[in-house]
């Protein structure tokens, strides 16, 4: 990872650096995010969710009532600080517990369900770094509020599974059921009388999580609790009969969409706000750090934030890892017009010349440096343009432009009078690609 912090308060002979956890994401894997994020957008938009815009921060209850008290992410994770009047703020961990936030705020249910969301940005933990784990890192997801039907899981997990075949990413899907209020608690029961009885092979955290939150021993990725949760007892035979056949259903839907999934009836997920469905895309290639996207449904945290007892589902989706996993995006190829002035008067008018070419939508960049026409030509292949429009001495005296195409090698002259130029460069060049909206990365 680059851009770690060194020692408290050092600068490195390159100057500051980003702190611990964190990093700079530069050109061109930038344009890479950037392809990603506008794919998520567009695809978003395309199953009828309208983009919602949260703060980076929330009042500490929001994650410590949505989250739960007994999570590592509440217990451990969190960027916590008062503010100067002494209210507890958080860094926002995720961004399911906003939204659940915002929707009862603004009594979003008046808008008519379900209302469908979506939202992309940073969060924050404070996590060991890693391999495809950051203290600030990025996600994009979706949430349905509204619907308490099957339809609804199925549409989050189709649209999950849309993104990320979209990027040729091959995932393994895992579904599970974690009951509700009337059923899971025969089951946390049962879990913890095993675990009890095992309870000398478990570490330390999940001896202490056997008390307090029992099924959060299910998410412990260490080694020494692995075999102790693989001969766990799994929540299919704790379901109630109406948690069941909405899994059922789901289940029923999948199969009709040719979705192919496993069920891992030992899938809880890491909050405790999840009711029934949970979900997780897994990318075997990425070792510990696999689950590229999860969701499930949650029923009841709405109401934990204060509104009505509204259900929900949804999902959201690891850019880091998704990058890791290295997603095939298509190539943009050669695009857009380097505009070459040789001369100061050439230079004066290529200036003018370029707000007019961008007015029409084209890609479009010019020298801010006077170099040579042989650097200028250099510097257009090198930031991958396809044309070079020239404008030297020879042009300026014969009252025309010189189109050369960097990738068929070809060039042509154009007509500089009045607009001319400007029309005949649109029919050549065509307007810049543009790939939709892009969310704040």
């Amino acid at each position: 990872m680059s851009g770690e912090e060194g020692t408290r308060g050092d600068r490195s002979r390159a100057g500051f650096q980003a702190p611990k956890g964190t990093r700079d994401i530069l050109p061109p894997e930038s344009e890479r995010w950037r392809r990603v994020l506008e794919l998520a957008h567009r695809l978003f938009r395309a199953y009828g969710y309208r983009e919602i815009i949260l703060p980076v921060m929330e009042y500490t209850e929001v994650f410590a009532r949505g989250i739960g008290e007994g999570t590592d992410i509440v217990r451990k994770e969190m960027f916590t600080f008062l503010d100067k009047g002494g209210r507890s703020l958080t860094l926002r961990p995720e961004a399911t517990a906003g939204v659940a936030r915002a929707f009862a705020q603004h009594r979003m249910d008046k808008m008519g369900l379900p209302v469908k969301l979506y939202y992309c940005g940073p969060m924050f933990r404070h996590e060991r770094p890693q391999a495809g784990r950051y203290r600030q890192f990025h996600q994009v997801g979706v949430e349905l509020i509204g619907s308490p039907y099957p339809s609804a899981d199925a549409e989050v997990i189709l649209l999950c599974r849309e993104f990320l075949g979209s990027l040729g990413i091959a995932t393994r899907l895992a579904v599970n059921s974690v009951g509700d209020d009337s059923c899971r608690p025969a089951y946390i029961e049962a879990l913890r009388a095993y675990l009890e009885g095992r309870a000398d092979e478990l570490c330390p955290d999940c001896r202490r999580r056997m008390k307090e939150n029992t099924l959060r021993v299910l998410d412990c990725k260490e080694r020494s609790c692995a075999a102790v949760i693989a001969g766990a007892p799994g929540l299919g035979d704790y379901l109630c009969e109406s948690c069941r056949a909405h899994h059922r259903a789901v289940e029923d839907l999948l199969g009709a969409a040719e979705v192919e999934f496993v069920r891992e009836e030992r899938l809880v997920r890491g909050l405790d706000y999840y009711t029934r469905t949970v979900f997780e895309f897994q990318d075997p290639e990425l070792g510990g750090q696999n689950a590229l996207a999860a969701g499930g449904r949650y029923d009841h945290l709405v109401e934990e934030m204060g509104g009505g007892p509204v259900p929900a589902v949804g999902f959201s989706i690891g850019v880091e890892r998704v990058m890791n996993a290295e997603p095939r995006l298509s190539g943009d190829g050669r695009w857009g017009v380097y505009l070459v002035a040789i001369g100061e008067e050439a230079r004066r008018r290529a200036f003018l010349m370029a707000s007019r070419v961008r007015a029409e939508g084209l890609r479009c960049d010019l020298d801010h440096m006077e170099r040579s026409l042989r650097a200028q030509m250099k510097e257009a292949d090198r930031q991958g343009y396809r044309y070079c429009l020239i404008l030297g001495e020879d042009e300026l005296r014969g009252g025309f432009l010189t189109l050369r195409d960097l990738e068929g090698g070809t060039q042509e002259r154009l007509v500089a009078a009045g607009e001319d130029w400007l029309r005949e460069l649109r029919e050549r060049v065509g307007p810049e690609r543009r790939g939709g909206d892009a969310c704040d990365a």
